[in-house]
Order: structure tokens, then C-alpha cells, then sequence
């Protein structure tokens, strides 16, 4: 009796200890023993569950949930389609913006010179837009050279220094500047189309200049840019050893449709953009649709460039049905059109096909998951991560039913490269598209005259297009 009224005190201790615990777990929101409770009891393995569980557990969860009658319904007819000629492929990179931009203007040079097909090479702007991002960032590390690293645009900056991703207006930057050339004039390496590795160890090396750069202090802007030259001559020797060195001039010979072949002219990159491409890059604008913002405003955002005197992205918002009119305008006319996307959701490679509830998770799990596109985009739960090409359009009374998309992941996937994209996908994944002027009603061209007004780099309108 004695023994047990000693030990009575640390009993009732331990047990308002256990008390206080749980008053203060169920007051700041932790989950308690009685909560953990409450959630076990709700669960219950009816036969639905059963049956999901014995499947999700066996099984790829994505085949499970793919929705038979997308299937059953679906067809590859199209009122009207422009001509391609050739599926590229980006392979383990990050460059669907680049590969995309130029799929955009290569018909002019196959139409030109009616050859059977033709490809732009990627790897030479993925050199320069590799180089002219390492500028841009040794040149923000100097202006912020001051800033604590906790800084948030400096985290951003210091996050990815050179990234394979882009957007419209770097493809635009990059084809001012520095011209285009033929796809065998410099062709893959297994680093340009695999660039984790070349990727990493360029980042490695930046950081370690932005050291450098940063423990030099006071020096003046002009001494640093001085180290930053030595710094880039340092960079451009690691992608001529990974990617070949870009030509300044080269030769161009080919054979027609026809089997003609043309004699031999001299070209620099920049004489062959002018004389065989021949396209004013700047009648293209940027039309996004973000309902998360204001219709008819022209935004851009900040840290976007990747040439340091070249533009960031900058867009005029509007709806969705405006988005689907001036594209269709413009693929119904045979030009194709540049569009970004959220490719992660609701699009099967194996059957080349993106339409809503392509893949039926909620019904597995028996929960509703909906969001609105707006909130989708505030709540980081949808970006813009894919650039694509509309090919083709099916229109009946005159509206659409479903787009053609050319993609760049190479012909074994998709339907030979290709996707169908039907149209309640387009207003809940498509964000951008790229479009010449010509076809965008005169109120929104206004717009873009108007002061934009500069969204910050982590804002959701913006993602490395990949």
C-alpha cells in the first residue's frame, strides 16, 4: 500500500503531462490521439475501396484510370490542317520553347525552296541562349551584389543560373541576335539533346564565379565585368567541348522535292535567317489567358530575359473564347501557331491525345479534386511547362472541336509525333499562344502599348517552358 501511494504523485504527473499534450496538440493544430481516432473511424473498406485497393496496389494507377470512352470517341479527323514535313525530338532536355519556335518557322523554308523536309538546327541557339544566360547571371550577381542570398529575387536567380527552359521572346532574342542555321550544319551531341550532366556542371561553375564575383566587395562595376569576360571565356569553352563550336559562316547545298539540286551559297547564320527564313520576328505577339488576373491589361515579368539587352516575357491577358478565335485565325490561314501549356495533366504519350478527364483518378478514389483554372494557377497547382504547335483545327459551326498539335518528343510518341488536343483541354491547360499581329483584334494590340506592369519572377504566369 505504501509502495503504490509512492508512485501515485508521478502517475497523476504523467497524467496531466499526457493532458497537456493533447489540450495543446488540438489547440495549434497538430493532430491529437482523439483526431487520429476520428480519421481511422471514418475509413471504411467498403467494396469499391476493396477492388481499388487490390488494383492500385498491382497495378500503374495511370492505366487504371484511363477513360475507356475518351478512347472509344476519339478520331483524327480535321477540317483543315497546315503541312508539315517531319517530327523532331528534344529527347532528355528541356528545350520544347526552342524546338517549338523554330518548328513554328521552318515551313517557310521548306515552302521556299519545296524541299521534302527541314529541320533548324536547335543545338546552335541552345549554344548562344546557354552563353547569354550565363551573362545574365553573372550580370544580376554583380547589380545584387549587395543583396543577402536569403534575398527572394536573389534565390531566385541563384535557384537555376542556366536552365535549358524558355519562352517565346527568348526564341526572339536569340534569332535577332544571332540568325539560325540548318540542323546538319550543327547538329545534336549527346549533350544538347541529354543535358542534365553539361546542365549541372555549368551551374556548379556560375555559383562558384558568383562567389568570386561577391568577394570582391567594393571593386568597381568595371573591374568586375572585367573578371566576369574572363568568367564567360571559361563558360564558352565548356559548351563548344559539350555542344561544337557555333559556325560564323557556313555552306548550304540541298536537294528539292523534285530532286533538284541547288548550287552552293555562303551563308552567316544571320544572312541565312534574312534571306531564307525572312520572317519580322516582332509581328508576333504574346496573347495568354490567366483568369487569375485582369483581362485586357499587358503584364511582363521581371527576370525573364536570357539576353541581358533583350526583352523579358510580356503578354496582353484575355479570355479563353478570344485566346481560341485568334488561333483558330490564324492555323485556319497556314500559319502555324506557338502555344504553352500544362502538358502534366489529363494527355496520354501512348495514345496522343489531351482531353479532360483522360485520366479518371477522382473516380478511383471516389473524392472530388476540381479546382477553377484561376485557382489552379494561384494555388501553383497548373503552370505553363510545355510549348507546343497547333498544326491543324476541326471547326464546326464555326467554332473548334479539337486541335492539331505537332510536338517535339520524337515519333514514337503520340499518334507519329502528333497529338489531338480537344477543345475543353485548350480552356483549361492552355495559357499562351503566339500569334502575328494580324490576326489579334485592334483592342488588344492597344493594349500592348500601354506601360506593362512587371510581375515578379515566381508569379504563376511564369515557368521555364520545358
Amino acid at each position: 500500500m505504501e509502495s503504490m501511494q509512492r508512485y501515485r504523485p508521478m502517475t497523476v504527473i504523467l497524467v496531466l503531462l499526457s493532458l497537456t499534450a493533447v489540450t495543446y496538440a488540438a489547440e495549434s493544430g497538430g493532430l491529437d490521439d482523439d483526431a487520429i481516432k476520428k480519421i481511422r473511424r471514418s475509413f471504411e473498406m467498403d467494396t469499391h475501396t476493396r477492388a481499388m485497393y487490390n488494383s492500385i496496389t498491382n497495378n500503374d494507377m495511370a492505366s487504371l484510370a484511363l477513360n475507356r470512352d475518351i478512347l472509344r470517341e476519339h478520331n483524327e479527323l480535321f477540317s483543315h490542317k497546315i503541312k508539315t514535313k517531319g517530327i523532331t525530338n528534344q529527347k532528355s532536355s528541356g528545350r520544347c520553347w526552342l524546338f517549338a519556335g523554330l518548328n513554328t518557322i521552318r515551313p517557310v523554308v521548306i515552302e521556299k525552296y519545296n524541299l521534302k523536309e527541314f529541320e533548324l538546327s536547335q543545338s546552335f541557339l541552345a549554344f548562344w541562349d546557354k552563353l547569354e544566360k550565363a551573362n545574365c547571371f553573372l550580370e544580376n550577381i554583380i547589380e545584387f551584389r549587395d543583396r543577402d542570398p536569403m534575398d527572394r529575387e536573389m534565390e531566385f536567380i541563384l535557384r537555376n543560373p542556366i536552365s535549358d527552359g524558355g519562352y517565346w521572346e527568348n526564341v526572339v532574342n536569340l534569332v535577332e541576335k544571332y540568325g539560325v542555321v540548318p540542323s546538319r550544319i550543327m547538329p545534336e551531341t549527346n549533350s544538347s539533346s541529354n543535358t542534365r550532366l553539361m546542365n549541372a556542371l555549368l551551374a556548379r561553375k556560375l555559383r562558384a564565379d558568383a562567389a568570386k564575383l561577391r568577394a570582391m566587395g567594393k571593386k568597381s562595376v568595371k573591374k568586375l565585368r572585367s573578371e566576369k569576360q574572363k568568367m564567360l571565356a571559361d563558360v564558352y569553352k565548356m559548351l563548344v567541348m559539350n555542344l561544337g563550336e557555333p559556325p560564323a559562316e557556313f555552306e548550304w547545298r540541298f536537294e528539292d522535292a523534285n530532286s533538284v539540286v541547288s548550287d552552293t551559297n555562303i551563308y552567316t547564320p544571320e544572312d541565312f535567317f534574312r534571306q531564307c527564313v525572312g520572317i519580322d520576328m516582332r509581328e508576333y505577339v504574346d496573347i495568354f489567358n490567366d483568369p487569375s488576373k485582369e483581362y485586357g491589361k499587358h503584364y511582363s515579368i521581371d527576370l525573364t530575359r536570357n539576353i541581358r539587352d533583350g526583352d523579358d516575357n510580356h503578354f496582353v491577358n484575355v479570355e479563353i473564347e478570344v485566346l481560341k478565335e485568334i488561333a483558330s485565325k490564324s492555323v485556319l490561314d497556314d500559319v502555324p501557331v506557338w502555344f504553352a501549356c500544362d502538358v502534366g495533366k489529363d494527355q496520354s504519350r501512348d495514345h496522343g491525345i489531351m482531353a479532360m478527364e483522360m485520366f479518371d483518378y477522382d473516380s478511383i478514389y471516389g473524392i472530388d479534386m476540381s479546382m477553377s483554372k484561376a485557382e489552379r494557377s494561384l494555388l501553383r497547382e497548373s503552370v505553363p511547362n510545355h510549348a507546343m504547335v497547333f498544326v491543324g483545327v476541326d471547326m464546326r459551326e464555326d467554332k473548334p472541336v479539337k486541335w492539331l498539335v505537332e510536338n517535339s518528343w520524337g515519333k514514337d510518341k503520340g499518334s507519329d509525333g502528333m497529338w489531338t488536343l480537344y477543345d475543353t483541354w485548350f480552356d483549361t491547360n492552355v495559357y499562351s499562344v503566339i500569334v502575328k499581329k494580324k490576326y489579334v483584334p485592334e483592342e488588344i494590340l492597344k493594349a500592348f502599348e500601354q506601360p506593362a506592369e512587371k510581375l515578379p519572377p515566381w508569379d504563376p504566369a511564369w515557368a521555364y517552358v520545358q
